[in-house]
């Protein structure tokens, strides 16, 4: 990959390792949300997909995720903005609506581990669903 292809190259433009390469890598997208019903608010929780290493904050099996997760969204340069879970930090959704990364994404900073230091992460704070009951005793009050 060469030059800021985060800024310079359309979301849909994007080739397969240059799309792969936006993830931050924070979990955000693999934590479990409830929907109000009456008025379609999402509240955060703590309780990540069991296929989310709570530790490293990255999938387990990406490649195969949607075997075991069936629900688990294909993210595309059209629905990027559009799917009202993704974290406001979230590199598809800032790119979809023209909007920069932060600074401490790793293709800003260079740094992989940035993302964790800023407290940008699911990394040390949530539990995987094979270990929690009801998702409704686990419920955060954080922004994602």
């Amino acid at each position: 990959m060469s030059g800021r292809f985060w800024e310079d190259v359309p979301l849909a433009k994007l080739d397969r390792a240059q799309w792969e390469a936006l993830c931050d890598g924070c979990g955000k997208c693999c934590l479990h949300k409830l929907e109000d019903e009456d008025s379609g608010a999402l509240a955060a929780t703590n309780v990540a997909c069991r296929l989310l290493d709570t530790h490293t904050a990255r999938c387990t099996d990406y490649r195969n995720r949607r075997a075991f997760v069936p629900d688990c969204v294909r993210l595309t340069a059209r629905s990027a903005d559009r799917i009202q879970w993704l974290p406001g930090t979230c590199a598809y959704k800032l790119r979809a609506n023209g909007e920069q990364l932060p600074d401490w994404h790793y293709l800003v900073c260079g740094d992989r581990e940035a993302v964790h230091r800023a407290g940008e992460s699911t990394r040390g704070w949530t539990v995987s669903e094979d270990r929690v009951g009801n998702l409704e005793h686990h419920l955060i009050d954080r922004d994602l």
